[in-house]
């Protein structure tokens, strides 16, 4: 299930190519045509270029990632790195290099497959990424673009959702910007910046839309206060629990982090709240929360789903838990790649209309949701 667009961005097609690879292992080559849109001759030179590239090796009727070096992984324990990849001898000349600047607000979890999609692309596209982590604190954000800015000829940033001062700063470095999962305006006219993000509001109600056909009317939501993520979902969630005319009996609920000291009362409120209110189903930002969750419920002598349907949204480990969690997935590698050729776009062509890509996530359905109703 999906809405992400069938017509895909030649280097977004091959990264959503390794996610897949990268997911499950291998996979054939008509299944990869089948999950992309696209015909099989057009994966099989697709792999084909990654294979040149060292990011993939062909198997029999598919292929599957190499091991490694050749993966495009960070390196283990990395904070801040410089990434590259060689281009091929077959198609380095007359290509200049670029070099590009690249500030996410975490190394591990979310981002790294966004990375991972901004260096498959960049294999492709004669391009050197360097990555910085930026947190999420806006003066750092500040002072690593700042040590990029005079020596890339583009930057893609996560700058703080919180700190519109930092997207209107971005704009006076002289060099292109496209903001990844990020929206923001600058100027005194509010003008729009180039960015790519998901449509976490659209995924979001996907997760509650399939609650409600499992047969569930009390869906509640738990977020946790400090994602900027949460925005998007709880937005999702409001629209769809409308639509579907669920009244005000669903549960709207935030909470500390997992990591947060105060998450056991945290967790602990959630479930009480939810017998009280009669709630059956639960949407969850982020995927540790849900997990904890479940865990907590079964301590409860709750039954996943009969008693209970969770759906998890990020979908970074949901699939892992016991039982599986259905999960929301953010197209995250194809955020990466797209992004990276929207920024070489303007590099190529300064005078060109601003483009803002917005990238739909895919609903993973798995036991803690499926025939709970």
């Amino acid at each position: 299930m999906t809405t992400e667009p069938a017509a895909l961005l030649p280097a977004e097609r091959r990264a959503r190519l390794v996610q897949r690879l990268h997911d499950d292992g291998w996979a054939r080559v008509a299944d990869l045509a089948a999950a992309l849109g696209v015909t099989p001759v057009t994966v099989r030179r697709d792999i084909a270029q990654l294979a040149d590239e060292g990011v993939l090796e062909r198997v029999h009727g598919g292929a599957r990632l190499v091991s490694g070096s050749g993966r495009p992984d960070l390196p283990n324990g990395t904070t801040t790195t410089e990434a590259t990849r060689t281009v091929p001898p077959a198609t380095r000349e007359e290509a200049r290099t670029l070099t590009v600047g690249m500030v996410v607000p975490s190394l591990d979890y979310y981002y790294p497959e966004v990375i991972r999609g901004a260096r498959v692309a960049a294999a492709s596209s004669h391009v050197r990424i360097i990555l910085r982590n930026g947190s999420y604190d806006a003066a750092e954000v500040r002072r690593q673009v700042a040590a990029l800015a005079a020596a890339t000829d583009g930057l893609l940033v996560s700058p703080p959702v919180d700190a519109p001062e930092v997207t209107e700063w971005l704009t006076t470095l002289g060099v292109p910007v496209v903001l990844v999962e990020r929206r923001g305006q600058a100027g005194p006219f509010h003008e729009p910046l180039e960015s790519v993000v998901t449509d976490h509001a659209l995924g979001a109600a996907m997760g509650v839309r399939h609650l409600a056909a499992e047969g569930h009317t009390r869906i509640g939501l738990v977020t946790s206060r400090t994602s900027p993520t949460s925005r998007g979902v709880r937005a999702g969630w409001r629209t769809a629990v409308a639509e579907l005319g669920l009244g005000d009996g669903c549960l709207d609920l935030d909470t500390v982090s997992h990591r947060d000291a105060g998450w056991h009362d945290d967790a602990g409120r959630v479930l009480d709240a939810c017998a009280e209110a009669g709630t059956t189903a639960l949407l969850v930002h982020s995927d540790p929360e849900a997990i904890s969750l479940v865990e907590r419920a079964r301590d409860r002598g709750l039954r996943v789903p009969e008693d209970l349907a969770v759906v998890a949204y990020d979908d970074e480990v949901a699939g892992l838990a016991d039982p599986p969690i259905t999960g929301i997935r953010p197209p995250k590698a194809a955020l990466g790649a797209a992004a990276l050729e929207l920024l070489t776009r303007r590099i190529a062509d300064p005078g060109r209309p601003v483009q803002r890509i917005q990238l739909g996530p895919q609903l993973i359905v798995r036991a803690s949701s499926r025939g709970a109703g």
